[in-house]
């Protein structure tokens, strides 16, 4: 049986989200069931859409579906208007509320600017993962990168780089390795999944000359949680776990802060990145770029991102 359609929150309107979620459902309107939630006045230019009033309705559409969410404003390419701020987090919201009453299978968003988000609507969180996770009362969210080429959860996520050796806590990195573990079994169908660690220091410390995390107690955590029966390895250092022979051994790497996870995904497989967050009662995807106000209305930008984080959600909830 075919899943619910795949609910799209519009993201920021002046960026390339409208644009690549139009041409994502001209891609996949025959094999994936979507609807995007918006105001229809921030689509491009003859984008041709139909409003519905009910998910159900989106399958037969024969234009892009749009669960209409009215904007104070209209948009400008390019130019985000702060008076739209609430808008696209409330449509976050909206598009939570029907994944959790299963009227949509999974959440697809589109990118937000988080600044224009805090600048004019207070927007109290670093980023959709943290939001989703507030919304959804989840004890903790996980954020993976995921493509064909690798996936990659960074632990420490929107923090200041200097930040990181004090976020990172014993009980942090074992929350991450555990939910990426069970994510891996239960979302993503791998029975025994295998997964690797990073070092926090450059060549996993050097046996405590270039930091000791490593040796006073990342070490030992990874044992514990093997022993525990996990599949994990590490601290491995950084610089040689990307390449393709070392990546065919472990389903997943797990790292230290933030840039540690996204360079290696995004320089090996950029357009078909995908954003999950794992650790959520719901299936939420995203494609893995920003808003990209410089390209926004020239009707350049490329949907494969987001053509692959809807099909995944649509995976994760069952679908073909």
């Amino acid at each position: 049986m075919t899943p619910p359609p795949v609910a799209i929150c519009c993201g920021e309107p002046a960026g390339i989200g409208p644009e690549v979620a139009a041409k994502a459902w001209a891609a996949l309107r025959h094999d994936v069931p979507m609807v995007w939630i918006g105001d229809p006045r921030h689509l491009p230019d003859g984008i041709r859409w139909t409003e519905v009033t009910q998910c159900a309705e989106a399958g037969n559409a024969e234009a892009l579906p749009v669960l209409r969410h009215d904007f104070p404003a209209t948009s400008t390419a390019g130019q985000p208007n702060l008076e739209n701020a609430q808008g696209v987090i409330d449509v976050i919201a909206r598009g939570v509320d029907l994944v959790t009453s299963g009227i949509a299978s999974a959440l697809c968003t589109a990118p937000i600017h988080k600044k224009v988000l805090m600048d004019g609507a207070g927007f109290a969180y670093p980023g959709h993962t943290e939001y989703l996770e507030a919304l959804t009362q989840a004890p903790r969210a996980v954020m993976m990168l995921a493509s064909d080429a690798l996936r990659v959860v960074p632990t420490t996520i929107h923090i200041a780089l200097e930040d990181v050796p004090d976020a990172l806590t014993p009980d942090l990195l074992r929350t991450t390795i555990s939910i990426t573990a069970q994510s891996l079994r239960d979302q993503f169908h791998i029975h025994d999944p295998r997964i690797a660690v990073a070092g926090l220091n450059p060549h996993a410390g050097e046996g405590g000359k270039m930091g000791r995390q490593e040796l006073d107690w990342i070490e030992a955590l990874v044992a514990e949680i093997a022993s525990e029966g996990i599949a994990v390895t590490g601290p491995w250092p950084a610089d040689t776990m990307f390449h393709t022979a070392v990546r065919s051994r472990y389903d997943a790497a797990i790292c230290m802060y933030h840039d540690q996870a996204l360079i290696p995904i995004k320089t090996l497989d950029f357009d078909r990145g995908v954003n999950v967050t794992l650790g959520l009662p719901i299936i939420r995807t995203s494609p893995d770029h920003g808003t990209a106000f410089d390209i926004a209305g020239r009707d350049i930008a490329n949907p494969t991102s987001m053509i692959e984080a809807i099909k995944l959600a649509h995976q994760m909830a069952g679908g073909t």
